[in-house]
């Protein structure tokens, strides 16, 4: 169980970035590359969060807000602590910050053999609305889903 007294989750920064580096394939996945990372956190409109537990970054994640809309860019979570609760903690934060900018929805793609991912989003209430064939590079179908703000 996550003790939330050793938890925090603030704005990404590039020191956080720069923390990360030489491990963001390693511990995380390699879906994201640091050059991509970087250009992202200078857009305005890309909002990512870093969960620190113990004051070590365990898991990131991101929105891109176009219009009144929240596209959910990435949930990493460390790849020895997942299963523990620090990617629905971040998802909380995501939706709270959704919500602070005015969104109405937020949409996603997950992979659809990434069965925790899915699981997590369904409890959050988020519901598929299509399917992305061949969306990864391996060639998987990506499940679109979507979060409505009543």
């Amino acid at each position: 169980m996550i003790d939330l007294s050793k938890t925090s989750i603030s704005q990404m920064s590039i020191s956080d970035l720069d923390e990360i580096k030489e491990n963001l394939s390693i511990d995380f996945d390699d879906f994201w590359k640091y050059e991509i990372f970087k250009e992202e956190l200078a857009n305005n409109n890309s909002k990512y969060l870093v969960l620190r537990y113990n004051n070590e970054i365990i898991s990131f994640g991101g929105i891109k807000i176009i219009l009144d809309e929240a596209n959910l860019m990435d949930i990493v979570t460390k790849k020895n602590k997942r299963g523990q609760g620090f990617a629905r903690l971040l998802l909380e934060e995501l939706i709270k910050l959704s919500k602070t900018n005015n969104c109405t929805s937020i949409t996603l793609e997950v992979n659809e053999n990434n069965l925790p991912a899915i699981s997590l989003y369904e409890n959050f209430g988020f519901k598929e609305v299509g399917k992305r064939k061949k969306y990864y590079q391996n060639g998987d179908t990506a499940i679109l889903m979507t979060y409505k703000f009543i």
